[in-house]
């Protein structure tokens, strides 16, 4: 009976072996991974704080012009009437 059960273990452990090396391939490639798209998320994080601030200035200057254009209305208005 140990002559049998023996081959099967060692059978079992080598397969624990070569399953545990996969998991940790595949591990180490999930890892990398999370640290490429942590790094994309950052970027993009950085990218959308400059869009938005570029955002905030374009809005600035539209009201700037606005009020400008308001402001030459009312002296055309003033200067015809």
């Amino acid at each position: 009976m140990l002559n049998t059960v023996l081959p099967k273990l060692e059978q079992l452990v080598e397969s624990l072996i070569e399953k545990n090396q996969t998991l940790s391939q595949e591990l180490n490639q999930a890892k990398s991974e999370k640290a490429e798209l942590e790094q994309k998320i950052a970027t993009l994080i950085d990218e959308n704080e400059t869009i938005q601030l570029e955002m905030l200035e374009q809005e600035e200057k539209h009201n700037d012009s606005i009020n400008q254009i308001n402001q030459l209305l009312s002296r055309l208005e003033q200067a015809t009437a």
